[in-house]
């Protein structure tokens, strides 16, 4: 059965992790486009002020409070989505939370808890949407990473989790699409580093302020090959040249590729003290918008 997609003023799209950063971007770009959306994050302050501001502007959102970690609150939100709307087209799982740090270094209970969010919240976003779409048709979209082929030293538990997410949503789309034959695309987005608050709200084992390392790419971009997804089905998009670039070495020259991510070991921090180690691994930040430091919104420019 072939899969066809409504345009973005005719759908209802769910996102998660929407009060920053690639969720923020998404959420604020599907609104400027007639979308009618529902928001799920754990920042409560944060979103009743982006749910009130895309209203204000001729939007129309709704916020529910969710951690993706708890199946019973994620099925709330596609409760609330349908109470609301009647329905939902696009669903995004796109919350996630990194942790930097040695592998050897890390704790287990912080490691199982950034796979809770990261991994098993695109599940339960997953299973939570997929009887929803069932009735009408749309779109599937999972936020992996160039991670989820490549890998990193001191996001390796991340890593990991994008690999566990890119095994889950390739397995889900072959029964989905070609097993079911149903109207449901299946899409998986994996960026590059990407210009957000993502440093700063990660758990930091380290003795100095984390930061991606760059070339860094705009969310825009993100948010844009998102909604391309949730408007024609796409099995999944790479979003970024180092995307393809690195994904391409890590699958044809795994050795080569070792090397060059254990250059990015060094470039990784900024060369300042911590200013918050815990992050927002085990609550909410209350830290927003859609670009990170370098750009003013995650704090000021570094030394």
């Amino acid at each position: 059965m072939s899969t066809k997609l409504k345009s973005l003023d005719q759908q209802v799209i769910v996102i998660t992790g929407a009060s920053s950063g690639i969720g923020l971007a998404t959420a604020e770009a599907a609104a400027k486009k007639g979308a009618k959306l529902v928001l799920a994050a754990r920042s409560e302050q944060t979103m009743n002020d982006v749910v009130a501001r895309i209203n204000d502007s001729g939007g129309e959102a709704i916020f529910v409070a969710c951690d993706v970690a708890d199946r019973a609150q994620v099925e709330a939100v596609a409760k609330a989505a349908v109470a609301r709307f009647g329905r939902i087209d696009t669903w995004v799982n796109n919350a996630g939370i990194a942790i930097y740090g040695r592998l050897d270094e890390v704790s287990d209970e912080d490691s199982r808890r950034l796979f809770e969010t990261n991994f098993w919240g695109v599940v339960n976003g997953s299973l939570a949407a997929l009887p929803h779409l069932q009735e009408n048709g749309g779109a599937l979209i999972n936020l992996g990473s160039e991670v989820s082929e490549a890998v990193v030293p001191l996001l390796g538990m991340y890593s990991a989790s994008k690999h566990a997410v890119k095994g889950f949503t390739d397995s889900l789309r072959v029964e989905i699409e070609d097993v079911d034959k149903s109207p449901i695309s299946v899409t998986l987005i994996q960026p590059t580093a990407v210009d957000t608050p993502f440093p700063q709200h990660a758990r930091n084992y380290q003795d100095k302020e984390p930061k991606l390392p760059t070339p860094m790419i705009d969310p825009q971009q993100v948010a844009e090959a998102i909604l391309d997804a949730a408007t024609s089905p796409t099995r999944s998009k790479k979003v970024g040249t180092m995307s393809k670039v690195n994904t391409t070495v890590a699958k044809l020259a795994p050795g080569l590729g070792d090397k060059m991510a254990a250059k990015q070991l060094d470039r990784q921090h900024y060369d300042e003290k911590p200013r918050n180690p815990d992050g927002a691994l085990n609550r909410p930040s209350e830290t927003t918008g859609v670009a990170g430091r370098t750009h003013g919104t995650g704090g000021r420019e570094p030394k």
